[in-house]
């Protein structure tokens, strides 16, 4: 018996040494070139900090929208389920890596066989038995040709390719948070104004039937006041269900019932926040956790290959195994009672009706639609981004002329109302004039609202949102063995 544990030990070191100098069959990975202009935007400042570095807190400053963000963070189901795939694809990564080492066991066991007399040479029954204990390993494979390996970095590129799709859940969570938040904060300031409508168009009425009465209105200036009135509260009715519907939206999406002083107010259409630069180079996509995504999958994909080819060549295994046997339990370990055995076996494929070369063709198809895929999601973040750079400086015009509409708007609503009081012009005027300046609020409160989901927007496109933090780096829950 010990004599026979230097020659183990030897195949083990034997076997580790081919298994650490194997080759893979892998293609070199070469990552695509993107299929996009290099520049993002027309040229401008540079960003000091990567817009990625821009930690969710320090660009949405107010401190509600803040706390409602955690909140979404620590109770969406989606984004749970987003990490539960993670440990997922980590047990995975762990299996396919305990593939590449030996798996060694300790195994004891004894058997009894009983001999019937017309059976046995000696003309008596007889009664046999066997205790054993043995150490070894067994279907161990020689990763002669990376096929091993070629599945183990498969699986890591997968796990990888899970946490970026965390990372893209949680930054698309941020946004979404963000965008029913400020949405629900215009919709309240459109409810608000449809009452405050309301309720001056109601006055009005009043005052017209007042003086119908005296004989000053005619019926005719009654029933145009009146149509001002319900069209006023059909809208305080439309927005105060919109309101509704946003804010079951943002409960959803928290995960949670919110607390009433963690929900905007109509001031919160006002907010403005971290500035974005204006010129980009196209590198700046390669931050996305998606384009990160497609990347890792097109890595796994490479690595399958490199498995599907070493499939064409031998494959050797090995099952080893080192102990003691006797056939009485007190002569288990005496001298004289080792034993061993050791069994390599090599599997040539000759013909096997085409099914390797069937899974190399399978493997590099999905390698093709993974370059494809790769490409297909650097032009989609392409195209937001642009679209948002382009649409930014347009948004700011709008706000700037339809501020300057409303007060247009309301300075002729007044002196319309002047006019009419001193007789120079009819009821038919204040209404225009009422309408106008309606439509004018309406419209810059809308146009205030895209200005903040572009800008949210485009700070999601950008790859902003992981961190909660600027300058802080989050960790990587590599495996170990990755490392």
């Amino acid at each position: 018996m010990n004599r026979s544990l230097p020659r183990l030990a030897a195949v083990a070191v034997a076997a580790l040494a081919f298994l650490s100098g194997c080759a893979s069959l892998a293609p070199q990975y070469q990552r695509p070139a993107a299929p996009v202009p290099a520049q993002l935007g027309a040229p401008g400042e540079t960003a000091a900090t990567p817009v990625a570095d821009i930690g969710w807190q320090s660009f949405f400053g107010d401190e509600r929208l803040q706390k409602t963000i955690a909140l979404a963070l620590d109770h969406n189901r989606d984004l749970r389920i987003a990490a539960l795939n993670i440990e997922r694809a980590r047990g995975l990564y762990g299996v396919q890596a305990a593939e590449t080492l030996p798996a060694i066991g300790v195994a004891a066991g004894s058997s009894a066989q009983r001999t019937p007399a017309d059976l046995s040479l000696s003309g008596r029954s007889t009664v046999s038995r066997q205790y054993s204990a043995t150490l070894g390993f067994s279907s161990f494979e020689l990763d002669l040709f990376g096929r091993v390996r070629s599945l183990r970095e498969s699986a890591l590129q997968q796990f990888l390719s899970s946490e970026e799709a965390r990372r893209a859940a949680h930054i698309s969570l941020v946004s979404q948070v963000a965008g029913s938040w400020l949405t629900l904060a215009a919709d309240r300031q459109r409810l608000e104004l449809a009452q405050a409508t309301l309720k001056s168009q109601s006055d009005t009425l009043r005052l017209t039937e007042r003086r119908l009465e005296l004989g000053v209105s005619s019926d005719l200036d009654v029933q145009r006041a009146r149509t001002t009135v319900e069209s006023a509260r059909a809208d305080v009715a439309r927005y105060a269900g919109q309101a509704e519907a946003d804010l079951q939206a943002l409960q959803l999406l928290a995960g949670m019932p919110l607390p009433p002083e963690l929900l905007p107010g109509s001031e919160a259409t006002a907010l403005s926040f971290a500035p974005l630069p204006a010129g980009l180079s196209s590198e700046v996509l390669l931050q996305r956790p998606d384009v990160a995504q497609a990347e890792r999958d097109l890595l796994a994909a490479n690595a399958t290959i490199g498995a599907a080819r070493a499939a064409f060549f031998p494959r050797i295994s090995l099952t080893a195994s080192i102990g003691t046997a006797s056939n009485a339990l007190s002569g288990l370990f005496g001298a004289g009672s080792g034993i061993w055995s050791f069994a390599p076996q090599l599997a040539l494929p000759i013909f096997d009706q085409g099914r390797n070369r069937a899974n190399l063709q399978v493997a590099q198809a999905e390698r093709d639609i993974a370059v494809a895929s790769y490409e297909r999601s650097i032009q989609a973040a392409f195209r937001e981004v642009a679209e948002g750079l382009a649409q930014r400086q347009s948004l700011v015009e709008q706000l700037a002329a339809q501020t300057e509409l409303e007060k247009a708007a309301a300075r002729a609503q007044f002196l319309s109302q002047a006019r009419f009081e001193r007789g120079v012009d009819d009821f038919l005027s204040v209404l225009d004039a009422q309408r106008s300046l309606y439509t004018a609020q309406q419209g810059r409160i809308a146009t205030a609202l895209s200005q903040q989901l572009n800008a949210v927007s485009l700070y999601r496109s950008l790859g902003g949102g992981w961190e909660a933090t600027s300058g802080t780096t989050a960790a990587v829950a590599t495996p170990a063995a990755a490392r």
